[in-house]
């Protein structure tokens, strides 16, 4: 599988949700940072806002990152739900990288200014830009052959993560795509989707 071989279709139907990774990248870094150099420039926005930002984390800044986490979750987790809230994150750690979803509010508050007829909605808009950015940036990764979960342990690390790589603090950070190779076995168990009746949630009117 690749990123420009396999087919957009293939890669959509196989993305799961995949929690046994590991350290082994099946790709070089320069060909992750052109997946995401893809998704900054060509994912659509809302207004062409161009408001997402995205900080990729590798090897040992990534593991930095779910530190933080684990220090953090550490004082307010309850002592006898620990064990299993660290296994969790020493799980996310033992990947090859995460990708931190952000949205500058800069760019939302000039169309604010500029559409003040649209302005309640703008906020709801760039949750939209950012969760394109993070499907394209998945489904991608994907296709390289990497397993990803998505996560959202925002805002717990915002402002150490935004001391330790320079963010912005008021960026707002939206999700953590964690990445990384394949276990032996990774897809075996994996769950059957549940799903509800394609008739009960797509309608299509005027096809012959």
């Amino acid at each position: 599988m690749s990123f420009d071989k396999t087919s957009f279709k293939d890669a959509v139907v196989n993305r799961r949700s995949i929690y046994q990774l590991n350290k082994n990248s099946p790709i070089d870094d320069k060909r992750i940072e052109e997946i995401f150099r893809v998704a900054i420039k060509e994912v659509p926005s809302s207004f062409n806002s161009q408001s997402a930002r995205i900080v990729v984390l590798l090897k040992e800044d990534h593991d930095a990152f779910w530190d933080i986490v684990g220090d953090i979750l550490k004082n307010i987790v309850p002592e006898d739900k620990w064990e299993s809230t660290n296994g969790r994150i020493q799980g996310f750690r033992k990947a090859y990288g995460t990708a931190l979803f952000y949205e500058d509010p800069e760019p939302i508050k000039k169309l604010q200014s500029a559409y003040a007829q649209y302005s309640d909605y703008f906020p709801q808009w760039s949750e939209h830009t950012s969760a394109m950015h993070q499907y394209f940036s998945w489904t991608a990764l994907e296709a390289e052959g990497f397993g990803c979960n998505l996560q959202h342990y925002n805002p717990l690390p915002d402002q150490k993560a935004a001391a330790k790589w320079n963010i912005p603090l008021d960026w707002s950070l939206k999700s953590q795509l964690v990445f990384g190779g394949l276990d032996d076995g990774a897809r075996d168990n994996l769950k059957e989707r549940s799903e509800q009746p394609i008739e009960d949630r797509l309608f299509i009117h005027g096809a012959k």
